[in-house]
């Protein structure tokens, strides 16, 4: 490690006793990697929705203003009484950001895994992924193509995954496809790609005529916005087309979950040959996978009796179904890496530019077709 630095920026975010979430730059020592690790130069790390959850968490983002640490940029922002309740358990405790990222394997462990990984492009895992630099285990490694364009690798993982587990889920399950809501992000799309080369039916669930126009010249069947007067009337003749009665939610708060699952109901009814008080019993199921909209969620209960609302995670869904599937996925993910599964972003910053209070606003505001990717290595 002797040509490295000693040192390497580390995007930090920290909840204060007095009410304030504060966001810093920290220039942190470099760990040498132990005998199954590797240390890797982070050379691009994507903001995802779940990112946000940790960095800005229940700060109230409006509140947001400049601030310096150790001649660093940071940004404060205040933290309302609720917001301080639900993050109670990180005061004071400085975390890191970022859960996935890709980079240059710099130094490695004495163990032939690690060593075999040394110069090359990896996909990471792991958390801490907003630094220049990041020690890590083998296992939470996935190398890639020679010549894979770090931009390229550095969201393997958290999409590409969560897509792939969302048609493993139903298929396990047994139901017949996916609805799938926000369904013009980046994640959204390699899921119709992927349901479009499985033979999988998908619904596509958006909120702008611009969403539907995006999809739909990618090949998907179905995409409505459900800012339509004729959605409930639309979604509804769909699931009678398809029978789907699994729907992936990354809004979260509202109503729009209930509104799929009533469609989902009066299709089943549709299809049933004798009435019953009770309705269908065709058994529903939405996952709420996200939380876009973080406002409470609302039922309202217009569809029968058989159904259930529950979350859907990445981490456990790999726990659940083990190594040999999440590592066909993997395979998949690295063999399809620029067609399925490409990334597209809006906007390249640097780690000081995170903390641009413009640009903190342009980010957290979650709008579909904005991707931003942090380069660590990046002049501000």
């Amino acid at each position: 490690m002797s040509e490295l630095p000693e040192t390497g920026n580390v995007l930090l975010t920290l909840v204060k006793p007095e009410g304030e979430l504060e966001l810093s730059l920290v220039a942190q020592p470099l760990k040498t990697p132990g005998e199954n690790e590797v240390l890797v130069k982070v050379l691009a790390a994507p903001i995802n929705p779940s990112d946000l959850g940790l960095l800005i968490g229940a700060a109230d983002a409006s509140t947001a203003r400049v601030a310096v640490r150790n001649g660093k940029p940071a940004i404060i922002a205040d933290v309302p009484p609720a917001g301080m309740r639900a993050m109670a358990g990180r005061v004071g405790e400085a975390m890191p950001i970022g859960n996935e990222g890709c980079g240059v394997v710099v130094a490695a462990g004495s163990s032939p895994a690690a060593q075999a990984l040394m110069g090359k492009t990896v996909a990471l895992l792991g958390g801490a992924m907003y630094a220049q630099y990041r020690t890590l285990p083998v296992q939470l490694c996935m190398e890639l193509p020679d010549g894979t364009d770090p931009k390229d690798g550095a969201s393997c993982f958290v999409n590409p995954l969560t897509a792939l587990g969302f048609v493993e889920t139903v298929k396990r399950e047994g139901h017949t496809g996916i609805v799938h809501t926000a369904a013009a992000s980046n994640l959204g799309q390699m899921l119709n790609r992927i349901c479009l080369a499985d033979g999988i039916p998908l619904i596509n669930v958006v909120r702008s005529q611009q969403q539907v126009e995006i999809l739909k010249a990618q090949g998907a069947k179905y995409v409505f916005d459900s800012t339509s007067e004729n959605f409930m009337a639309d979604l509804t003749a769909a699931l009678v087309e398809t029978g789907i009665t699994c729907a992936f939610d990354a809004i979260g708060g509202g109503k729009l979950g209930s509104l799929i699952m009533s469609a989902m109901e009066a299709a089943a009814v549709k299809r049933m040959k004798e009435y019953s008080r009770y309705g269908s019993d065709t058994f529903k199921q939405l996952y709420i996978y996200g939380g876009l909209d973080m406002s409470p969620t609302v039922l309202t209960r217009s569809f029968g009796f058989q159904w259930s609302v529950s979350g859907w995670l990445l981490t456990p869904f790999m726990q659940r179904v083990g190594l040999e599937t999440v590592g066909k996925m993997r395979a998949r993910v690295v063999a399809e890496l620029k067609t399925t599964f490409a990334s597209h972003y809006s906007h390249e910053i640097s780690l000081e530019e995170v903390l641009d209070l413009a640009t903190l606003q342009a980010y957290n505001a979650k709008r579909t077709g904005d991707k931003y990717l942090i380069l660590p290595h990046k002049s501000a």
